[in-house]
């Protein structure tokens, strides 16, 4: 019997560097499942890959989905990674500074409370914050922090 597909998805680890700082955009996923989890909950925007959708273009696609602007810039490859839960997550890195209290995500629609028949839409990004790479290192998700090693590794190649 055929083993299923690995599900695969796309994000951007977007940083800024403020004052010489650099900093990362985390989002925090919405829905009642993530309601509770803060430390070790944030994570990239990412979803994903669509039949015959390039990564670049998924990445680009969910970001902008998940934070409500487009994104301008070259992304910058960061190579997959494997989460927890067996999902492989290629990952890109982009320069850009966004004010988070301008977010706006889209929404889904799940069945709410399980086997309610009651259908509830909620946002799928219900938070975005800038964190230092220290401070993200303690929010993020674990099995995405490897992001966060490679995107140091970058920045000091271009210095």
């Amino acid at each position: 019997m055929p083993r299923p597909m690995t599900a695969r998805s796309a994000g951007i680890l977007l940083y800024r560097l403020i004052g010489g700082s650099l900093e990362v955009l985390l989002v925090h996923p919405g829905g009642p499942y993530w309601r509770r989890r803060d430390r070790g909950a944030w994570q990239i925007p990412k979803g994903d890959i669509v039949a015959g959708e390039s990564t670049e273009a998924a990445a680009l696609r969910e970001a902008q989905e998940e934070l409500g602007t487009a994104l301008q810039g070259t992304l910058v490859p960061m190579g997959r990674l494997r989460q927890a839960g067996g999902k492989i997550v290629e990952g890109f890195a982009l320069e850009q500074d966004l004010d988070t209290a301008a977010i706006v995500s889209n929404c889904f629609e799940i069945e709410w409370p399980p086997r309610s028949g009651r259908r509830q839409s909620f946002p799928e990004i219900e938070a975005a914050q800038w964190f230092t790479v220290a401070e993200a290192e303690a929010m993020m998700l674990p099995s995405q922090q490897p992001f966060l090693d490679r995107l140091a590794d970058y920045l000091a190649l271009r210095h």
